[in-house]
């Protein structure tokens, strides 16, 4: 194994490959085949393009348009969320917006929210549909992942803070409007969600909308999560900017009384000792 990796590296020594393309001194950039500057400005919207970087296919615009929807309601300007929290005190800090950005970026990587969740939500729902085709109901679906997970969530269903989402409701009105129709994973994520309202009240999060939607267009969870990455981006810069032209130190200052200690009680320092 170690003789093959060491016979790659040295084929691949001095040179640098691509299957997407590249830069053209002087002339165009290709992408996937297509001219950027001579081809695709113009005519081609930025979330056509960044789905055609990642995934190397070029979406029709109407889906791109979709896609851009989901981005305006994963990205608030609110700083009582987590990974805003983070470009807020980057922004009282006075950093710069790149390092607030990446900071926030990394924070919202979680399995609670954010580019985090987008594994885990594709993966239950295309595993899911096979077993609806297997013949199993979504009830036992439901049962057999708390079952095989020891876990009684089910990815892309229910919110840590809130019950029903809002923005899933936004969204089908969009989709609705670009005229796209409900495919299987959508179907079948809409009959679990039918389940677990009926159980306990949950339903469907705007992660669980997103990753069937995508899946009944054939895109990947790996493809999914990429595009997802940057999502939250908007509300990142947005708390930074509100920060940054607020006094320094102004977000959130603590007292020491404002800290409610419950470790040992204090003690006498011998610096002898």
């Amino acid at each position: 194994m170690k003789t093959n990796a060491i016979a790659l590296w040295d084929r691949l020594r001095g040179t640098i490959r691509s299957r997407i393309g590249g830069w053209r001194v002087g002339t165009d950039v290709v992408i996937h085949g297509r001219g950027l500057l001579n081809e695709l400005l113009g005519d081609t919207s930025y979330f056509q393009l960044l789905m055609l970087n990642i995934t190397g296919r070029l979406p029709e615009r109407r889906l791109a348009d979709w896609v851009e929807g989901t981005f305006m309601c994963l990205s608030w300007p609110d700083a009582r969320i987590w990974c805003n929290q983070i470009a807020t005190y980057a922004g009282t800090l006075r950093t710069t917006p790149t390092a607030a950005v990446s900071a926030g970026l990394l924070a919202s990587e979680s399995r609670l929210y954010g580019p985090g969740t987008v594994l885990s939500a594709t993966h239950f729902i295309v595993d899911a549909l096979k077993s609806e085709q297997a013949g199993i109901a979504a009830s036992k679906i439901i049962e057999n992942y708390r079952h095989q997970y020891k876990t009684r969530a089910i990815p892309g269903f229910g919110r840590p803070v809130a019950r029903g989402d809002e923005r899933v409701v936004a969204m089908k009105r969009l989709a609705e409007r670009l005229q796209f129709e409900i495919g299987p994973h959508l179907l079948l994520a809409n009959s679990i969600e039918a389940e677990l309202l009926k159980e306990a009240g949950e339903s469907m999060n705007l992660a669980g909308y997103i990753m069937a939607f995508l899946s009944d267009l054939n895109y990947t969870a790996e493809e999914i999560h990429a595009l997802y990455s940057v999502c939250v981006e908007a509300g990142l810069l947005a708390c930074y900017r509100d920060a940054r032209q607020a006094p320094p130190d102004a977000f959130m200052p603590m007292r020491i009384e404002d800290v409610n200690y419950s470790g040992p009680p204090p003690r006498p320092w011998n610096n002898q000792q």
